[in-house]
């Protein structure tokens, strides 16, 4: 009877020592099921944000931008002395007009490549890749464009049509990101 007990005693002991062994490889089991849970959780939450973050160009800047260079005032002035604007100077342009004793086409080129470089920084660190704006007119004159930094697939773009006179004139910008 005492060597059935003592046997009986030694099982209990073989089970209690592998136990502890199990226990602790299902604790690893777990972290390591943890671990790996956590790190897919970390890429999902990364690729959440960064699709989630504002566009560096949106649609309704470019066309904001047509439309508020159009009424910048430039430093041509008319007959009574009024400074015009760049869309009155761009029919003074394709008008072959003299503003205060230069070209008005290369008073205009002037004035909107200072507007656009002030307006639409490009660069490597820059948002803004690059732009292209583009006047043109219906009547088969020259066009005026404005070309800077690097053309690539993301882009916005606008369109503003006008006319005078039967003339109608075409801008178009395009910021590149």
């Amino acid at each position: 009877m005492v060597n059935q007990k003592k046997k009986a005693q030694e099982q209990k002991c073989g089970i209690f020592a592998t136990m502890p062994k199990k226990a602790q490889e299902e604790m690893v089991g777990f972290a390591v099921i943890i671990v790996i849970v956590a790190v897919i959780l970390l890429v999902f939450l990364r690729l959440t944000i960064n699709n989630s973050q504002k566009e560096p160009v949106e649609s309704y800047e470019v066309e904001s931008f047509i439309q508020s260079f159009l009424y910048y005032t430039t430093e041509c002035k008319d007959v009574s002395g009024n400074s015009l604007s760049v869309q009155k100077l761009i029919f003074s342009c394709y008008s072959r007009e003299i503003c205060e004793g230069a070209d008005a086409c290369q008073v205009l080129n002037s004035t909107l490549k200072g507007i656009v470089d002030e307006a639409w920084k490009t660069g490597e660190n820059s948002p803004t890749k690059g732009y292209e704006l583009k006047i043109d007119s219906e009547d088969g004159l020259s066009p005026i464009t404005l070309k800077e930094g690097n053309i690539t697939k993301n882009y916005k773009g606008s369109m503003q049509e006008f006319s005078k006179s039967g003339n109608t004139i075409n801008i178009t910008f395009t910021a590149y990101y």
